[in-house]
């Protein structure tokens, strides 16, 4: 009795161990769809779920554009594999589905080839519905709606405003520097010193010896050495009479200049100075050397001549305002 209750003990053991064996060999395969009711045109996904040994060679069936005729396969995913439990291998793997005729579907089941065997999933239903028409007024028709204005966001325009900011920036750095050098300033103001302005005369003086010593007409540039000689008389005149020289014709500034008491002794220097420089610069005329050493010669003596004439106080008035001053404090002390 208990050597048969001990066979079938063992029997019953035997028998749970080997189909656990089987089972752990099985690969198992299921579908399952997100939504079973469409309307013609919308999509759904159908999930398909794999299991099987890791090691065991597992190949998927899926259609890549027509599942059945009227529904059609727009993507296929790629493969997710797990490892899960008990040295298990989990592969998901989607199909984006849907539909332009409207009926009910009896999806085919998808397949999963296992070494020399093919295995079935299960089947799932597809419903595709037509969009609802009003049957009691078949004549009525919705109009296109039309087209929604999407919000107002900053981030669309950051590319606009940086860019005029930028254009803005640009332009104003552009103008700076070009003030600066009609100027003719340092671009960078704090690096350039102050240097102290020379009366017009002894600017005039020195501008005049730097010319000399330069031999401009000497080595036949005859048009740049009167192109200095009257911008040097212009700017002399601009500071010692206040007369705009420097935008003036040579015309202009001989007319300007006629009746000035102080030009009159030399009006007839400075004549011939501008109206030789006319000639040079604009009719191209190559002066005598005599000439371009008398340019020279009149324009220091129209500085010299035209300079202001600092006024010195008389010896004797000074004694007399000393004296005076000395008188009154002479007064204050006695009172």
């Amino acid at each position: 009795m208990k050597w048969f209750k001990k066979s079938i003990l063992f029997l019953v053991m035997s028998v749970s161990i080997l189909c656990e064996t089987v089972y752990a060999q099985q690969t198992l395969i299921d579908v399952k769809i997100d939504s079973a009711a469409i309307l013609i045109g919308e999509q759904t996904k159908l999930h398909l779920t794999v299991t099987t040994d890791k090691d065991r060679p597992v190949h998927l069936l899926l259609p890549t554009d027509t599942l059945m005729r009227g529904v059609e396969v727009l993507e296929v995913s790629t493969p997710d594999s797990t490892l899960i439990e008990n040295d298990r291998l989990l592969i998901k793997q989607d199909l984006l589905l849907t539909s332009f005729d409207s009926s009910l579907y009896l999806l085919p089941p998808l397949k999963v080839v296992d070494g020399n065997d093919t295995l079935l999933s299960n089947q799932v239903a597809l419903k595709v519905s037509t969009i609802p028409v009003n049957t009691d007024n078949p004549e009525e028709f919705n109009d296109i709606k039309g087209v929604w204005k999407p919000p107002f966001v900053w981030a669309d325009y950051y590319p606009i405003i940086f860019g005029v900011l930028l254009a803005l920036f640009l332009l104003c750095i552009i103008v700076y520097i070009i003030k600066r050098l009609k100027n003719r300033k340092s671009l960078l103001p704090f690096s350039e010193p102050e240097v102290p302005k020379l009366p017009p005369y002894e600017q005039a003086i020195k501008e005049l010896d730097e010319l000399k010593g330069q031999k401009l007409w000497q080595q036949g540039l005859n048009k740049e050495y009167y192109t200095l000689l009257t911008e040097t008389l212009r700017r002399y005149i601009d500071e010692r009479f206040g007369v705009n020289a420097m935008e003036m014709t040579s015309s202009d500034i001989l007319d300007m200049l006629r009746g000035v008491p102080e030009v009159k002794p030399v009006y007839d220097k400075l004549q011939q100075i501008l109206q030789l420089a006319d000639f040079v610069k604009f009719a191209k005329i190559h002066p005598l050397p005599d000439e371009n050493d008398l340019s020279m010669a009149n324009a220091y003596l129209f500085v010299n001549e035209t300079k202001p004439v600092e006024v010195v106080p008389d010896k004797a008035e000074e004694s007399e305002e000393e004296d005076k001053s000395s008188n009154d404090i002479k007064k204050k002390e006695e009172e």
